[in-house]
């Protein structure tokens, strides 16, 4: 299996699931006692051991499934965007209108680097997991229908996933924008009885036993959340969720602006160890793709459409 000692303490590597034991392990490598180990400020690792080990606590957390060959190759974008605005500015004619042209671009040169100072720079370094996000069991997993990457991908290749209202059972899809996603409510485990010492989250029992003594409708959905669930329940802003109809659109590839990544990340987005995994593979990416290589890249929707 491919989820089998993924929560080692040992190695205390944070992963896209919601067990207790991953989030004590993001504890440990974020603010505990492993978090020196990926803080870069005061250590003797080389240059090389610095990105080595950035680039394996990333990978930890965004796709460690996904066979190593086959992320460089097709998950890792060829360049991050530039997301800083273009400085444009005009020109004139004749020596006069020249110098005073050249002292407003000047001036307004300045005043741009101090506003970029201000803003600060989009944390680019994160879209490099951008490919990753775009995969439709990462997809199922952020719009929080599954406890993990791991089941989200069990459900689609067992056949409980719809796109776009049709059966889909290939887990290495990317989305394009505009596709929606559909989960088998069966399927979902929020929807299954309660285990023992549990308690529901809605309260359901209660109020359907209220709500028959009182002869009203019942019209909330019972669900159960596990034990800890709380700090990964948050949607990103490039889905749009229906937990109604247990659906989510893809709306948009996910993007940065100065401060704020859309990429879900244990890591800081604009932080050395994002910087530091970039770096290890913008120097070792698969530039040469033959034929038979494209023949076997997985199914970009984005392409196609």
């Amino acid at each position: 299996m491919r989820d089998v000692n993924i929560f080692s303490f040992k190695r205390a590597l944070p992963r896209m699931s919601w067990s207790p034991r991953n989030l004590y392990n993001l504890w440990t490598r974020t603010i505990g006692p492993k978090a020196l180990e990926i803080n870069f400020k005061q250590t003797s690792k080389t240059l090389f051991q610095q990105r080595w080990r950035s680039k394996a606590v990333v990978r930890a957390y965004h796709g460690d499934y996904i066979n190593e060959k086959i992320f460089k190759r097709w998950y890792l974008p060829e360049t991050l965007p530039d997301v800083r605005p273009r400085k444009r500015f005009g020109k004139g004619t004749g020596d006069q209108a020249e110098l005073e042209e050249f002292a407003r671009r000047r001036q307004k040169e300045k005043d741009f680097e101090l506003e970029e100072e201000e803003r600060g720079n989009a944390p680019v370094a994160s879209l490099m997991f951008s490919e990753v996000e775009r995969r439709i069991d990462v997809f199922i997993f952020r719009c929080c229908f599954a406890h993990s990457v791991y089941e989200a991908r069990r459900l689609v290749i067992h056949g409980d996933v719809m796109l776009n209202g049709k059966k889909h059972t290939n887990s290495n899809t990317r989305l394009a924008p505009g596709d929606m996603v559909s989960v088998n409510p069966d399927a979902i485990r929020f929807f299954k009885s309660r285990l023992p010492g549990h308690e529901d989250v809605n309260e359901y029992e209660d109020k359907k036993q209220k709500a028959e003594e009182t002869g009203e409708e019942l019209q909330l959905t019972p669900f159960y959340l596990p034990p800890y669930a709380s700090p990964w329940l948050f949607i990103p802003a490039y889905i749009e969720p229906s937990f109604k109809t247990c659906s989510a659109i893809y709306v948009r590839h996910p993007t940065a602006r100065p401060g704020y990544s859309e990429i879900p990340t244990p890591y800081d987005a604009d932080g050395e160890v994002v910087r530091f995994a970039w770096e290890w593979y913008a120097q070792r990416r698969p530039r040469v793709r033959s034929k038979s290589q494209l023949a076997r890249m997985p199914e970009d929707r984005a392409l196609a459409v």
